[in-house]
């Protein structure tokens, strides 16, 4: 005899529960109440014969059956409402969701954000920023704009361009710079990059054992905390180039340091859709003579 079909509901409730690991929180998303997200996800339990989450110190915690079936749920749901997404406002739409760096987009990005949007009228562009750990998956983005090597598991990875390092500080700050090595007496504003720093002071023929000073997540904001005198950075000036044409950030040494790329990334086992593509021909297309521009 067939087993019947498992409920939309409960299903909905487990992939909400999943993503928020909370019932309260997908309580509030789906409009109903916690209690009844626990029904639901009680009863997916009962037909699958498996327990799909677990409560700890820390709080709700997806089991190994759990993170089985989460992935597809939210890739499924995800189509779903994008689907329903394009019919907003009376009008199809075909909605795009793209997550990026906030250095790209603040350096790169929105400048040229017009141009896409006046040749492609019938695509809405959802543009989130990220500190470049993102989840494709969870996150249900299109595409991912992230600073690294290409190298990550999972995923097809289009290279955009480089951006060349070099130390990025604030008028005060440069006024006490004379050489590479008078830096050693400054705070050094550090990423979660610790290779670039040193790479640095290698092109620079400038041995150094450690690299000391404040730790960011993003490169934006340790280039601002530059700019107000913490410190210097290393960062992209092909990205701040308004800045430091406005005086309020100085490049005091011409030495650069070739890293890695920024790319534009998308899950392998995902199909391009049409916005996708018309995307991925526009960027790169935008970026097609290799790196920034200083």
């Amino acid at each position: 005899m067939a087993r019947a079909p498992i409920p939309l509901n409960a299903l909905r409730a487990f992939e909400a529960a999943a993503r928020h690991l909370s019932f309260t929180r997908a309580a509030d998303e789906l409009c109903v109440t916690q209690a009844a997200i626990s029904h639901q996800i009680k009863a997916l339990e009962n037909r699958l014969g498996v327990a799909v989450f677990r409560r700890s110190n820390r709080g709700l915690k997806l089991t190994d059956e759990g993170l089985a079936l989460a992935p597809t749920l939210f890739e499924a749901f995800g189509a779903i409402d994008r689907l329903f997404e394009r019919f907003e406002n009376g009008g199809v739409q075909e909605v795009l969701t793209v997550s990026a760096v906030g250095t790209f987009v603040v350096g790169a990005l929105l400048e040229r954000l017009p141009v896409f949007r006046a040749m492609h009228p019938g695509i809405d562009l959802r543009l989130l920023t990220n500190n470049n750990k993102v989840d494709l998956v969870a996150e249900g983005l299109d595409y991912a704009i992230r600073f690294g090597d290409g190298a990550w598991h999972g995923v097809e990875a289009d290279r955009i361009c480089t951006a060349p390092l070099s130390p990025l500080c604030g008028p005060s700050a440069a006024a006490n710079l004379r050489e590479p090595a008078d830096l050693l007496r400054m705070p050094l504003l550090r990423s979660y990059r610790p290779q670039d720093w040193p790479a640095w002071f290698q092109a620079a023929g400038i041995e150094v054992s450690a690299i000391r000073g404040p730790l960011f997540d993003s490169s934006l904001i340790m280039v601002q905390a530059a700019m107000q005198g913490a410190g210097v950075a290393l960062a992209p000036p092909a990205l701040f180039r308004r800045e430091i044409e406005m005086g309020h950030l100085v490049r005091p040494f011409p030495i650069e340091v070739r890293s890695d790329s920024y790319w534009l990334t998308r899950l392998k086992s995902r199909t391009p859709s049409h916005a996708m593509r018309a995307f991925r021909v526009w960027l790169l297309g935008q970026f097609s003579e290799g790196p920034l521009p200083d």
